[in-house]
Formats: C-alpha cells, sequence, structure tokens
C-alpha cells in the first residue's frame, strides 16, 4: 500500500486566519509531523509582522498573484526585497527574518512547514477584521516565532 498522499483543491478543511482564508492541504497528523501546508488566500494589503520561526523552514509557492517577500534582516528597511509572480517559490530556512504580501488584489500561495509544529498555531487564531499579531506574542513563542519589526505598509501592485 502506498503512503503517498494526493490532496486536490477544495478537499482540505478549510479555516480562518484573520482575514485569509485557509485550507489544510496536508497536515501534521498526516505527514507524522515532518510537514504542514496550507493554501492560502490572502488580500493585498494582509502581510505578518517582519518575525522569524526557530523551529522550521519555510517555503512558499506562489499560486496567482504576485507577492512581495522581504528577507534577511530584523529590519524592514533594511531587509532585500523580492517580488515573487504566479508559479514562482521561496525558501525561507529557520531564524532568518521574513514577511510577504500581496501586491495584486487577491493571491493564493501554498505555505509549506517543515516540520509542521506551527499549524496549530494558524488554527487557534481565527477570523479577525484585521491583523493582531502583537496580541498573541505569547502564543507565537510557543511556537518558536519571535516578532522583529511591524508588518509592512500595503504595497501598490
Amino acid at each position: 500500500m502506498s503512503m503517498a498522499l494526493v490532496r486536490n483543491r477544495g478537499d482540505g478543511e478549510t479555516f480562518q486566519y484573520y482575514r485569509t482564508t485557509n485550507e489544510q492541504v496536508v497536515g501534521t497528523g498526516e505527514t507524522n509531523g515532518a510537514a504542514s501546508v496550507m493554501r492560502a488566500s490572502m488580500h493585498r494589503g494582509d502581510a505578518p509582522p517582519l518575525h522569524t520561526h526557530s523551529r522550521e523552514d519555510e517555503s512558499w509557492v506562489v499560486l496567482s498573484g504576485r507577492v512581495r517577500f522581504w528577507v534577511g534582516s530584523t529590519s524592514l528597511a533594511e531587509c532585500d526585497v523580492r517580488d515573487a509572480e504566479a508559479g514562482a517559490y521561496i525558501f525561507g530556512p529557520r531564524f532568518v527574518p521574513h514577511t510577504f504580501q500581496p501586491l495584486t488584489s487577491t493571491a493564493e500561495v501554498l505555505i509549506i512547514n517543515n516540520p509542521g509544529a506551527v499549524e496549530g498555531y494558524f488554527r487557534s487564531v481565527g477570523a479577525a477584521d484585521g491583523r493582531h499579531d502583537a496580541d498573541h506574542v505569547d502564543l507565537l513563542a510557543r511556537y518558536g516565532v519571535s516578532l522583529l519589526d511591524d508588518p509592512p505598509p500595503p504595497q501598490d501592485g
């Protein structure tokens, strides 16, 4: 019997994380903790604060739209800034500061965490009209995530 998993768009459970609708493509329970993959449907202006992960590497695949990434410094002003088009793959190793934001009105991004320990954080926050990451600093710390700077201001695409 194969241990491979095939999950088509729309087959995973959906949940809200702030204004973003996430589909759990694969969860840690299905990978023995090795990975968590979410399909995020984001809006222009949605962006986490600049942050680091101490427990997992993070990758993104831009499925639609354009997304700007800030990487590599504890300050947004000093980060490398790169724009990613549909089809782009981005890798963010643990401990490397990063954030990202859609430049188009909407963007769809696969978010891949290896291992998948941070999955519980995304599920626990729930829906909100705007981001309130600073309200969750203690919860973020339990998942090995540290906030370093504010989110980037909304960008024009």
